[in-house]
């Protein structure tokens, strides 16, 4: 076998995966409560960079925004 050959291995399990809980769908509205939390966010980030709100009052309002607004990816991007 050439050692620049790529070897690929195979796991075989007799355990069968429910596509159905793998992949959910997501709703309307959490798609909108996505948005309106980038949205927000994004504003509450040009305030803090031009020095209309603090760091602290930033954290303590984005805080806030994430009890509102709920969005699944703000717990992936904090």
């Amino acid at each position: 076998m050439n050692q620049h050959e790529d070897k690929k291995v195979t796991k075989i399990s007799d355990e069968v995966i429910d596509k159905s809980n793998a992949l959910k769908r997501v709703s309307q509205e959490q798609l909108q409560r996505e948005f309106d939390y980038i949205q927000a966010e994004k504003l509450l980030r040009k305030m803090l960079q031009n020095g209309l709100i603090t760091e602290v009052e930033f954290n303590k309002i984005d805080a806030l925004n994430r009890q509102t607004f709920s969005p699944f990816l703000a717990e992936i991007m904090s």
